[in-house]
């Protein structure tokens, strides 16, 4: 009797930090992949309504690896057969997750990888981010060793990233992102564009222009002063409409007289544990 009870205390206090992990969620509305509120998607056929449109993310405890889910408002298709050049299984979204793991401001950086054109508050300063591109696993990693410069070692490539209706899904392992996820810590979830053949400095990184063309996003800037994101988390990120302000207002920017960054637009951690 005492030999069952002494096992079957060891089986929960074996199982105890898997039930105490905490798997993480976040919501944003509807109708918001706008950026701050001006953006508007190319014109080519392939760029469907919603394709964009951020309403989902997850980051579920698996052991010894991280599952993460992220779902967009539309079907999630590979129109330039992504499979024939190494790719994932579709072509067009790229999201990149921050992550603030220490909470202490300064400790990390606080501008978003190159290309996207943003930044974080210094007491928003990110420690890891997570990539889902397009582009597989080799490619992906030689942009990243090539332009991420500094900030590289933060960088996490998911070991396999895969495309299901609606939803990104992609596999992380734990040791990469320093623990298990945690409400404890800081979250963004930026959605972009991948660009299969992007600027010199830029980590696949497709631009907002001025105006919309068959493969560029429009109601931004043809300088490097706008931000290149479609859609964002702001707090509490339960899907509110009132979120949708809440980006308008973080994605704002300014450029100044000769198209240089005068005010750029300044991500948001969101932390549930608050």
């Amino acid at each position: 009797m005492m030999l069952a009870r002494t096992i079957a205390l060891g089986a929960l206090l074996l199982a105890a930090p898997s039930a105490l992990a905490d798997d993480i969620e976040l919501k944003d509305p509807a109708g918001d992949d706008f950026g701050p509120g001006t953006y508007k998607y190319p014109t080519d056929a392939v760029y469907k309504r919603g394709s964009f449109d951020l309403r989902e993310v997850q980051l579920l405890d698996k052991g010894d690896k991280v599952e993460v889910r992220v779902t967009v408002g539309a079907t999630i298709e590979d129109p330039w057969n992504s499979k024939e050049w190494d790719g994932n299984g579709f072509s067009l979204q790229m999201v990149q997750i921050y992550i603030d793991t220490d909470n202490q401001a300064g400790s990390g950086h606080t501008e978003t990888l190159p290309g996207l054109n943003a930044t974080f508050a210094a007491e928003d300063a990110w420690d890891k981010v997570i990539i889902l591109s397009p582009q597989g696993k080799r490619r992906l990693e030689a942009e990243i060793a090539q332009k991420a410069g500094a900030m590289k070692g933060a960088v996490v490539v998911p070991t396999r990233t895969t495309a299901r209706g609606k939803t990104l899904i992609a596999t992380i392992a734990k040791k990469d992102l320093g623990g298990a996820p945690s409400k404890a810590w800081g979250y963004q979830v930026v959605m972009q564009s991948n660009e299969g053949y992007p600027a010199a400095t830029d980590l696949l990184s497709r631009k907002v222009n001025e105006y919309e063309g068959q493969h560029r996003f429009g109601g931004g800037s043809d300088h490097e002063c706008d931000p290149h994101v479609l859609d964002a988390l702001v707090g509490p990120a339960k899907g509110e409409a009132a979120e949708k302000d809440g980006q308008k207002q973080a994605l704002s920017y300014e450029c100044g007289p000769e198209g240089e960054r005068k005010r750029p637009a300044v991500l948001p951690m969101v932390r549930l544990g608050r």
